[in-house]
């Protein structure tokens, strides 16, 4: 168990490292823009089918 922890402790380490060197780092702004989209749209999908869920469901006739 010590060796895997030793080996993952070592690799971490090592990405780390590798990660501070480089500079560039990517399209940050265009994946904050994808992520925003994709949970608007995730919300609006969530809204709509509770609305329709719940309009099925007033429609129910409970024969009161």
């Amino acid at each position: 168990m010590w060796n895997h922890m030793h080996t993952l402790w070592t690799v971490l380490c090592a990405r780390i490292t590798v990660l501070r060197a480089e500079p560039e780092r990517g399209e940050i702004t265009t994946t904050v823009i994808v992520t925003a989209l994709l949970a608007l749209a995730a919300i609006a999908i969530v809204a709509i089918i509770v609305a329709k869920l719940t309009a099925k469901a007033n429609s129910i006739d409970l024969g009161s």
